[in-house]
């Protein structure tokens, strides 16, 4: 291949990607999402109710349009895409701008230091939502705006849950670190026969009360206070841990699995459900971007393979480990104790 058939655009294209990245978190920012919810409107009006000067109004919201966040109408008025009317509505259950909106005030500041991690391997980032979650949940609108987001990025994986684990040989389930409780309330919707509940910190009862009452499950499904650095986990036949091994230093991930075990019947199932980094670590760049993010962003926390996972549930104890696809980028390792 010779240097005349060699682009660099793809390159350029990576290398300046923050300039998207950027214009759709100052569109989150400024409720241009949760505005054209209720329909669209054209340049002045949008312009106008969001508060953008002229001189860059147009263009800011074209380049919207180029990227694909809103659609334009013959008639020239905006409107959002499909994605971001579902996803980025804030009067929407199914909301995720959360996650974006700590990355306006945390993450995207923090990544500039990533040069600097790299070379100390320390965090770059003193509030670190990562690994210091009762400092976050003191905070009430931090606490529920977290926990909403956790609830729109868990629902596709625990509906996906519901349909791919054997649910019939389990009567209970318990969600590690569940939240307001959307995973239990999944399953449970579709598997009448499963109790149950969740396991978190003190200051997320009130959350799951609410969510798991509004869902007519109140019956089936209980909240479990406790923290699992100090307390001992809930016995169920199934336990689920997503999204938190990755949290934390290789020792805490030992520990909680190790937890798990103890806290699980013979025979009974650990679930562990992540953005697994692909077993060559070459292709799924989200699951090795997520790892850097916990660089920055925590003492020792790491995302990991398939096979790292399913080789600590096989020291833990756990046999018959498997690793199975959920979405379209996270997976599950499943072990029998």
């Amino acid at each position: 291949m010779t240097h005349q058939t060699i682009s660099p655009t793809r390159i350029l294209e990576l290398g300046l990607a923050f300039r998207a990245s950027k214009a759709l978190l100052s569109a989150v920012e400024l409720n241009v999402f949760t505005l054209l919810a209720d329909g669209p409107l054209d340049l002045n009006a949008l312009s106008e109710r969001v508060g953008l000067n002229e001189r860059g109004a147009r263009d800011f919201l074209d380049a919207l349009v180029a990227i694909g966040m809103l659609t334009r109408h013959g008639d020239g008025r905006y409107a959002n895409s499909a994605e971001t009317d579902l996803y980025l509505d804030r009067n929407k259950p199914s909301y995720i701008g959360g996650a974006l909106e700590s990355a306006i005030t945390r993450s995207y500041a923090v990544w500039a230091s990533l040069t600097m991690a790299l070379r100390t391997g320390k965090p770059q980032s003193d509030v670190s939502v990562a690994s210091n979650f009762t400092a976050l949940y003191a905070d009430e609108t931090l606490r529920d705006a977290f926990v909403n987001t956790m609830t729109a990025r868990t629902r596709p994986v625990a509906q996906a849950l519901a349909g791919r684990f054997s649910w019939e040989s389990y009567s209970t389930l318990i969600d590690i670190g569940g939240a307001q409780g959307c995973l239990p309330v999944e399953i449970a919707r579709v598997h009448p026969h499963i109790t149950g509940g969740a396991f978190d910190l003190p200051p997320l009862r009130p959350l799951f009360d609410r969510y798991v009452g509004k869902h007519g499950l109140a019956d089936r499904l209980r909240f479990y206070s406790g923290d699992f650095f100090n307390d001992q986990l809930p016995a169920a036949d199934v336990l689920v841990i997503g999204r938190v091994l990755h949290n934390w230093d290789f020792a805490t991930k030992m520990m909680l699995l190790k937890k798990a075990y103890d806290a699980l019947p013979l025979a009974g199932a650990l679930i562990v459900y992540e953005r697994l980094i692909d077993d060559e670590r070459q292709v799924n760049a989200g699951g090795l971007l997520s790892s850097l993010q916990m660089l920055l962003a925590s003492s020792g926390g790491f995302d990991f393979t398939g096979a790292d996972c399913t080789n600590w549930m096989h020291e833990t104890g756990f046999h018959d480990v498997r690793v199975e696809p959920l979405t379209r980028d996270e997976s599950m390792v499943v072990g029998i104790k």
